[in-house]
């Protein structure tokens, strides 16, 4: 778990909203598959999982970007990284908001895809 946490913090401050939205996916999922499973069907809500899903690999490459914009500050100031090593270590930590991003995406739009066939399947038998 520590290391999570670890991996979380070096993603820098573009991990939060990508964390936020993620949680609030997969609740408004577990909502619709309750739903479901209690016979109510329909198809509020959906869109915004939609959206989150195909936000959450932009805000990871957002955090890329904004992480190597900071490494080459540093890398271009007189007090900053005067070790190419160490610059390359700040582009693999800002590639982390990345891989968050598309494995928040991941993790949910196959859930996502079985509820919305669900929806679309009973709203056109009605």
């Amino acid at each position: 778990m520590s290391r999570l946490v670890e991996i979380f913090v070096k993603g820098g401050p573009v991990m939060w909203p990508i964390l936020a939205l993620s949680v609030a996916a997969a609740a408004i999922l577990f909502w619709k598959a309750l739903e479901i499973r209690a016979g109510r069907v329909d198809a509020r809500g959906l869109t915004v999982v939609s959206t989150i899903i195909t936000a959450e690999p932009m805000l990871g490459i957002l955090g890329t970007v904004t992480g190597i914009i900071r490494t080459f500050s540093s890398l271009g100031s007189s007090t900053g990284i005067t070790d190419p090593l160490a610059a390359s270590a700040g582009i693999g930590e800002a590639l982390i908001t990345t891989a968050a991003g598309l494995v928040a995406c991941l993790a949910l739009i196959f859930p996502y895809n079985v509820i919305a066939e669900k929806v679309d399947g009973d709203e056109h038998e009605a």
